[in-house]
């Protein structure tokens, strides 16, 4: 049995290669979002065109963006949404309400400080880690039934 993860969430520090090394002993494949940033956040204007106004500029990186989301999480067993510290990843809360929509398992990974405010994004995950490894532990043992040791 192998699965197919979506990493989603923020793009700002290195859990996602952590995630990915961990489980290099593992019948997983990952997807994610475009990680980087630029180009992210201009798709839009360099596939269909300029925008003076910065909500179109915005609109239309967003549309193609999610072409690739809703691909990845569709086609995902299970969806790691990670919330990190540096910034309001709200795009990191729709994908997982859109991933528990369809009927995804969700694992929620962020700092114990962000407890509070993710109580309802956490009520829809099977589990809730703080630490990419703990994220890897629970791919290993749904794929094997070991515990770490």
């Amino acid at each position: 049995m192998g699965l197919n993860v979506y990493l989603s969430g923020e793009i700002h520090t290195d859990w996602r290669e952590q995630i990915v090394e961990g489980a290099k002993d593992l019948d997983v494949s990952f997807d994610s979002p475009v990680t980087d940033h630029a180009s992210s956040d201009d798709c839009g204007v360099a596939i269909l065109g300029q925008e003076p106004n910065k909500y179109w500029h915005d609109h239309k990186g967003a549309m193609i963006n999610a072409i690739r989301t809703r691909k990845g999480i569709e086609e995902a067993d299970v969806v790691v949404v990670r919330f990190g510290d540096k910034y309001k990843q709200w795009n990191a809360a729709f994908d997982a309400g859109y991933a528990a929509a369809m009927g995804k398992s969700i694992i929620v990974l962020n700092p114990p400080e962000h407890q509070h405010a993710l109580k309802e994004v956490h009520a829809a995950a099977l589990a809730v880690a703080e630490e990419p490894k703990q994220v890897v532990e629970v791919l290993r043992y749904v794929l094997t039934g070991q515990l770490p040791g």
